[in-house]
């Protein structure tokens, strides 16, 4: 089977990885705290941060073409074997609360043409859907991974089409008026919900974790790089994907700002896209925006179940991980890395049935795993640039612009730890140190009678086993405000 992905395949992956429901709710999750002045200025740090973070991913699949293993690959080369087992670690975990978190929405979506058998997307209907789809994904992806994505391919226009229409028919009716109307979020204004959001730091502030969110998947193409047919495309890939999704994403959350006032928008049921578009085409409008949701939520839940699948495989291909996890099937899937991955999401299915508030918690959770991913890899462009390693190879890079992009990838991903706050911090402790068994069975697996640890990754090892201790006190004590 010739398994290896284009320029196209690879940018598709990419879209429909960031491209998921949760941008049919991007108007209400951005005006929730915050006024049309701030959610510009957060959409200007966003695409300025976010632009450094998919070069810096571009940069280095040419500067360093051989590291095929995806995003942890940067962190091992850079950092070491830990740190790049602990970047495989919490981007895998990330994906599990990811897909567990379309799930979620699938189910409130069809909760909408199913009134109320899915309400709030985690009662016991809604668990037990879920987790079919969960494991029909796995046998989708058992069948082979270049079919899931030219299934995904398909999945890219279906979903794309919905927003295509929502953009146009918001454009023709647009009001500037009503779009600058208590523009940055100062006025008590009863009649349109308007309430005073305070300063405009603490507003942008309170959009990071959902732009974060949005972006997810901007990694993509360098985690299945291994099946791309150079690391060229993987580079081009990723800048396509994320300028196309940037613009899909400011027009989303900025254009309904002319059409209804951030208040009212603020108070929205899910998907907010639906209720904005019915206000102009009729209650056709949330059909259209539900249906979307459905077809975006399944392609991007099999795109991310691809990847679920492929990152503890290449990790165990080159001994971050324990051999077991590089079990391919027939069909050339890494079968078993793709079932602990389902029953992983299981488990996490079952745990948001306790939860009443369970898209935002798998949001949070998912945005705070994925930060030190993105820290490191930034950190090591920075690292390498600064060395000029390499670079002779790929004239077309230059080091002063990849040195540019790395440091400023890397205050940018400090910026958003920063904003992510402590309590999720806490909790994603406890998940990294309990990754701590699976890398010492991988390094007895794999070291050949050299110690598991070195002396800087025992002292690391030891904070963070002692940060989740308190990550497991601060969690017992405050479970009631983490589930919602």
């Amino acid at each position: 089977m010739d398994k290896k992905l284009g320029v196209v395949s690879l940018a598709g992956l990419v879209v429909s990885a960031m491209i998921g429901g949760g941008v049919y709710n991007l108007p209400q999750n951005m005006a929730a705290d915050a006024g049309t002045g701030a959610i510009i200025i957060a959409w200007i740090i966003t695409g300025f941060g976010m632009w450094f973070i998919a070069k810096t991913f571009s940069i280095l699949a040419n500067v360093r073409p051989e590291v095929t293993s995806g995003i942890y690959g940067y962190g091992e080369l850079g950092f070491g074997r830990f740190t790049g087992f602990l970047i495989a670690w919490g981007y895998w975990i990330c994906n599990v609360f990811a897909n567990v978190g379309y799930a979620i929405l699938l189910m409130d979506s069809f909760n909408y043409f199913f009134n109320p058998y899915f309400k709030g997307g985690n009662n016991l209907l809604s668990v037990i859907c879920g987790s079919i789809v969960i494991w029909g994904m796995y046998f989708a992806v058992l069948a082979g991974v270049k079919q899931a994505t030219f299934i995904n391919n398909i999945g890219v226009v279906g979903k794309l089409i919905p927003l295509g229409i929502f953009i146009i028919v918001l454009i023709f009716n647009f009001s500037f008026e009503k779009f600058t109307t208590d523009f940055w979020g100062h006025n008590v204004i009863p009649s349109l919900l308007d309430k005073d959001l305070g300063g405009v730091f603490p507003q942008v502030k309170s959009t990071m974790l959902v732009t974060l969110w949005v972006f997810l998947g901007i990694e993509g193409a360098s985690i299945i790089s291994s099946r791309a047919e150079s690391q060229k495309s993987v580079g081009r890939a990723t800048v396509m994907g994320f300028v196309t999704c940037l613009c899909i994403y400011a027009l989303l959350s900025l254009l309904p700002l002319g059409i209804v006032s951030q208040g009212e928008l603020s108070t929205m049921s899910p998907p907010s896209t639906g209720p904005v578009l019915t206000k102009l085409i009729g209650t056709s409008g949330n059909v259209i925006m539900n249906l979307g949701v459905i077809i975006a939520l399944l392609s991007s839940w099999l795109v991310w179940t691809v990847m679920l699948a492929s990152l503890p495989y290449e990790a165990a291909k080159s001994g971050t991980f324990p051999k077991i996890f590089a079990t391919e099937n027939k069909n050339e899937s890494p079968s078993y890395s793709l079932l602990v991955s389902s029953i992983l999401m299981q488990i996490c299915m079952i745990v948001v049935y306790f939860s009443n508030d369970a898209w935002n918690l798998m949001l949070s959770i998912t945005g705070v795993m994925i930060l030190p991913c993105y820290f490191a890899c930034t950190l090591y462009l920075w690292k390498i640039s600064r060395r000029h390693d390499d670079y002779h190879k790929e004239p077309e890079v230059h080091i002063g612009s990849a040195l540019l992009t790395g440091v400023l990838g890397t205050i940018y991903a400090g910026w958003l730890i920063y904003a992510a706050g402590l309590n999720y911090l806490l909790v994603a402790t406890v998940i990294y140190a309990l990754g701590i068994p699976v890398f010492r069975k991988a390094r007895r697996e794999n070291a050949n009678g050299e110690p598991i640890f070195n002396h800087c990754e025992k002292v690391f090892a030891i904070i963070l086993v002692i940060a989740g201790i308190i990550g497991v006190f601060y969690t017992i004590a405050n479970y009631k405000t983490l589930l919602g």
